[in-house]
């Protein structure tokens, strides 16, 4: 099956998980810490039912599909397709009634990642891309009632001095790379903390130049290339290679930007 054959499957799948999640948000829901007393990593209802409602549609339409997710045990990793998914990315905005948060829906095929979707349910909007193209979806901006669909394009922007960048948060930075973001954050225009996935989709839709985070799983991320690819971006780990496993990762909206923001990040 080509990527085009799934873009209506996971159509199914954002239409499910927000069900799943909306009746959650801005609600008095309780939060588990899935850090048993590190750093506060919460998890909730809305993150279970989104994706026990994903993985039971996959498993129904494409039973030797492999899935990995954040709140439930990988199943047949090796396979040719694999589905990985994050049913809220962002819960920490989540549960504090911010709309940054979004759920991923990636899939990959013999281990690249080919289709990805952020579906954000409560403002409505969807950012989707095959690595090849990448498109918005959502409400009129003109307050006219209806829908807008626009191709998503990175803007260019070749040195750091005129870039925007962003990272949810640099305390979540591990400590021995912390002074490498900073020596990027020193050089930018214009730093902003907060975002999650949304981040990413900003910059695919040419707002946002830089995104510097570490310490993300490959449900953090897998959704998030196609897209950001699919709009003529470049995501990558800190030192230039794969991202599609997670770790220490850089998205650009411009290659020269890209490769400025990597010199100092190994430096």
């Amino acid at each position: 099956m080509t990527v085009v054959d799934f873009e209506k499957f996971v159509e199914e799948l954002a239409e499910v998980s927000g069900e799943a999640i909306m009746p959650f948000f801005r609600t008095a829901i309780a939060a588990d810490d899935k850090a048993h007393g590190g750093a506060f990593d919460p998890v909730t209802e809305a993150d279970r039912a989104a994706e026990l409602a994903m993985r039971r549609l996959i498993q129904r339409t494409f039973p030797s599909h492999g899935v990995i997710g954040e709140e439930f045990a990988s199943r047949d990793e090796a396979a040719e397709y694999v589905w990985v998914l994050d049913p809220i990315d962002g819960t920490k905005s989540f549960i504090s009634g911010f709309p940054t948060w979004g759920t991923l829906i990636g899939l990959s095929h013999r281990g690249r990642p080919c289709y990805g979707m952020m579906n954000q349910p409560f403002t409505r909007e969807r950012f989707h891309g095959d690595g090849e193209a990448a498109f918005w979806r959502g409400p009129s901006r003109l307050g006219k009632g209806g829908e807008e669909r626009r191709k998503l394009v990175v803007r260019p922007c070749p040195t750091l001095g005129q870039a925007t960048l962003m990272t949810t948060s640099p305390l979540l930075i591990e400590p021995e790379l912390r002074d490498k973001f900073l020596r990027v954050e020193e050089k930018v225009r214009l730093s902003r903390y907060g975002g999650d996935c949304y981040a990413y989709c900003a910059l695919a839709a040419g707002h946002v130049d830089l995104v510097i985070e570490s310490g993300l799983n490959a449900y953090d991320i897998v959704a998030l290339i196609p897209i950001v690819e699919g709009a003529g971006g470049v995501v990558t780990t800190w030192d230039g290679g794969d991202a599609a496993k997670g770790g220490a990762i850089i998205a650009a909206g411009d290659r020269a930007l890209h490769e400025a923001a990597v010199r100092l990040l190994a430096g």
